[in-house]
């Protein structure tokens, strides 16, 4: 199977009737395996999202599928794109058989072809057992995987998953991380979330985006060495940790016996009893990749 590419060339959106964007010259060029989209609420992943998935379409640059611009020729990325909105909803009254034969026949998936296939994605997200059930009494995790079979359906080459953990438990999260890593390979798959975690156990490729601009591309290695020698374990009392936070980026506190614990993200030491921390966090890479892009006037 020929391997395809997304290409997102100098996209930006303004919002209708305001000199406000969402996007300003966003470049991206994307590969068959995981690209995790990371950025604060409000950065604009969710609007990029709905330009790739064809539902809006960017006030100028373009996106390229296969060479193809996606806004003249919408159908040719549709047919091949599975996307689970960050907004997903089901129909409380049906039950997992009958919403996902809804939506193969939405997709175009001929009836004989969407038994087999239904059944190999209830198996494939756990849920054959609770397949005649309402959806309306599936917990978050259990409608996040039918989401995930949904999207699924037409065996798509480009997945989009849109803020897919915000509201699950520990264990869900868990679970849909895996989901996710099994998905991999041939397709182009796109996870945007705000949730650092979601992204380190998943992808082998990251973006992070912050007030509509494309800040960093990188590997999760190259991140964290970009934070080397940039995180601080520095100790201090409880009264100093409202001037602290005033004047450090902290990326986690643990209060100990001796005072709060601290790990403080900056380029020299905050104090003279700071030590170098030897272990770094994709999260303190990301925090420290936002902060010094704003600090420098980007965005």
């Amino acid at each position: 199977m020929r391997l395809l590419r997304l290409l997102i060339e100098n996209v930006s959106k303004r919002y209708k009737g305001s000199d406000v964007y969402a996007l300003r010259d966003l470049t991206l060029d994307i590969g068959p395996g995981i690209l995790g989209l990371l950025g604060p609420n409000g950065a604009g992943k969710s609007t990029l999202m709905r330009i790739i998935a064809t539902i809006t379409r960017p006030t100028h640059g373009a996106v390229l599928w296969d060479g193809a611009d996606i806004s003249e020729k919408p159908d040719e990325i549709r047919a091949v794109l599975g996307y689970l909105p960050q907004d997903f909803g089901v129909y409380p009254n049906l039950n997992a058989d009958e919403f996902l034969r809804y939506m193969a026949a939405i997709k175009g998936v001929a009836p004989e072809a969407a038994k087999d296939r239904i059944d190999d994605l209830l198996a494939f997200v756990n849920l054959t057992e609770a397949r005649k059930r309402p959806l309306g009494e599936y917990s978050g995790g259990m409608k996040q995987r039918i989401g995930i079979a949904q999207a699924l359906l037409n065996d798509p080459r480009v997945l989009i998953v849109d803020e897919p953990t915000v509201g699950l438990d520990t264990e869900g999260r868990v679970r849909f991380r895996h989901l996710l890593a099994e998905l991999a390979g041939d397709r182009v798959v796109i996870l945007s979330t705000h949730i650092v975690s979601d992204v380190e156990a998943a992808a082998n490729d990251i973006a992070i985006i912050d007030r509509g601009r494309l800040l960093v591309r990188s590997s999760p290695e190259e991140l964290l060495q970009s934070v080397e020698g940039k995180v601080w374990d520095w100790v201090i009392p409880s009264a100093g940790l409202t001037d602290a936070k005033q004047s450090h980026l902290i990326s986690s506190i643990v209060r100990r016996g001796d005072g709060l614990h601290t790990r403080v993200v900056a380029e020299t030491s905050p104090a003279d009893e700071a030590r170098p921390s030897s272990s770094p966090t994709l999260e303190e890479a990301y925090l420290y990749s936002i902060s010094s892009h704003r600090g420098a006037g980007d965005g």
